[in-house]
């Protein structure tokens, strides 16, 4: 399929200007420009989507625990900034449908990645697709697709779960690198992209999944140089930390 959407996305929000997957990096990005974004999804004890990359505490929350070990309310009231700097001190763990509801009141365009802690892998491609479904309820009905969200994971089981719940939201296979039998995969899944990891990428892979009528869509690609070879690939967009140096127009 065509790809539809943004060429380039601030990954996690602000990239390395602001803390990761939080609002403060949502206005971060709008303070640069962009209006889309990248960010992870998990699910708290209790069963509800929150914002964050790493299932343990330790990096951006700082203490000991676990996203799978600490109910929704426990988790907003982590602070998500300190670690990145004394100015964003206090800033929460934010909740998946408070994330959604900014971006859609700034018109900012969602690539939601499904990022299960292990053994949540159903239940949160599951919880992800009906709640992101519920959100943008309006578009799928006028089909305004370019607006509905792009679901992509890693867990293949996850993005299943996803497709089952919600099969009308656009789905992308995640690698780190493409395996041979990714295009089965990406079949079976009823997939629309795929997602990689631009330094494993070479003009041959990015041609045949272009040439199997796949979108084509990298991460995180933070020099320019880079940015314009794996354009010139064929590849569709990307992710950038460098939202500073790389402008939302660049592509």
């Amino acid at each position: 399929m065509p790809w539809n959407y943004p060429r380039v996305l601030a990954h996690r929000g602000g990239g390395k200007l602001a803390p990761e997957n939080t609002l403060a990096a949502l206005r971060c990005g709008l303070a640069h420009g962009y209006r889309a974004v990248e960010f992870d999804v998990m699910l708290s004890q209790d069963g509800v989507g929150v914002v964050m990359h790493d299932p343990q505490f330790g990096r951006t929350v700082a203490g000991q625990g676990s996203v799978a070990a600490s109910t929704a309310a426990d988790l907003v009231r982590q602070d998500a900034g300190s670690w990145f700097g004394a100015q964003f001190a206090g800033e929460p763990v934010p909740l998946f449908t408070e994330f959604v509801d900014y971006c859609r009141a700034q018109r900012i365009w969602m690539n939601i990645e499904i990022k299960p802690t292990p053994g949540a892998e159903e239940a949160t491609g599951r919880w992800v697709a009906h709640t992101t479904r519920a959100h943008f309820a309006d578009a799928l009905l006028a089909g305004d697709l370019p607006r509905v969200p792009l679901l992509s994971s890693f867990s293949m089981t996850a993005l299943a779960a996803a497709r089952d719940a919600a099969p009308d939201l656009p789905r992308a296979c995640l690698f780190d690198t493409i395996p041979p039998d990714w295009r089965a995969q990406a079949q079976a899944l009823q997939a629309v992209a795929i997602h990689t990891n631009h330094q494993h990428l070479t003009p041959a892979l990015a041609a045949s999944v272009k040439d199997a009528g796949y979108g084509l869509f990298c991460y995180t690609v933070n020099e320019p140089a880079r940015a314009h070879t794996i354009l010139a690939w064929g590849v569709d967009g990307f992710c950038t930390d460098r939202i500073d140096l790389i402008g939302p127009a660049f592509a």
